[in-house]
């Protein structure tokens, strides 16, 4: 059997890795990859809130589930979005935005500044809850997450000078007014082609291996930590040279 990871290690490491109280946090997490939580994704959540503590804010990417028409508060995470997430949505304190395509959970000082206003369309873009997270100086905890899974680059596309870039209108049902249509960037399939396949995962490559971010144990993971402001920053130089 394998020895179950407490808090006070997982606070130690977060801490080494460089997690501290202040500009608000994004955390893309496996808790598979973490390994054995003592308390399981509630545990790994008391150790993170731990280490940012009361002035802090705690962000995570929800979506939801389209088995059941949306609704903001009871409709569960997007599939992949992951246990973690999940289980902070139902966590007492957490505040949740209301929208169909980009749902968003947050806890701490800053979360109804990064909630709201809410966008209908263009909800990664100018003024959005991505928007507002970079410009407050938040950071990106990436703890065993899939290489394509960095939200913050959807901020990018909007920002970089790159042509004819794809948009989508999308059919969303709610629960409480039924049919809703919503326009954005193509956040599926990319705002254009790339012939090396999937530019996400290859931007954030990229980024960590020009060594913009700190990389530490947490738990049995390789974790990154890393400021929004120089990804968003990288990202839009790196489409405007391999897409634009």
């Amino acid at each position: 059997m394998h020895t179950k990871i407490s808090s006070p290690v997982l606070v130690q490491q977060l801490q080494e890795l460089g997690v501290r109280a202040g500009a608000p946090l994004m955390v893309h997490a496996s808790l598979r990859s973490v390994g054995p939580v003592e308390g399981g994704a509630s545990g790994l959540l008391d150790a993170l809130i731990e280490v940012l503590g009361p002035g802090s804010t705690l962000l995570m990417v929800l979506g939801a589930s389209q088995e059941t028409p949306f609704d903001a508060l009871s409709s569960k995470v997007e599939e992949g979005m992951g246990v973690l997430a999940e289980v902070f949505r139902q966590r007492a304190g957490v505040r949740v935005n209301d929208h169909a395509a980009a749902r968003y959970a947050a806890m701490g000082a800053q979360s109804l500044q990064l909630l709201e206003p809410v966008l209908l369309h263009d909800y990664h873009g100018p003024g959005s809850v991505l928007d507002r997270f970079t410009a407050l100086g938040g950071s990106v905890l990436r703890l065993g997450a899939d290489i394509d899974t960095v939200t913050l680059t959807h901020l990018a596309e909007y920002r970089a000078n790159v042509p004819d870039k794809r948009r989508v209108r999308l059919r969303y049902v709610r629960a409480d007014i039924g049919e809703q249509w919503i326009e954005s960037l193509d956040d599926t399939d990319g705002i254009t082609d790339w012939p090396h396949g999937d530019y996400f995962s290859q931007i954030l490559i990229d980024f960590l291996a020009a060594g913009h971010a700190r990389t530490g144990r947490v738990g049995n993971c390789t974790a990154e930590l890393f400021a929004a402001q120089p990804f968003v920053g990288f990202a839009i130089a790196w489409m405007e040279k391999h897409l634009g």
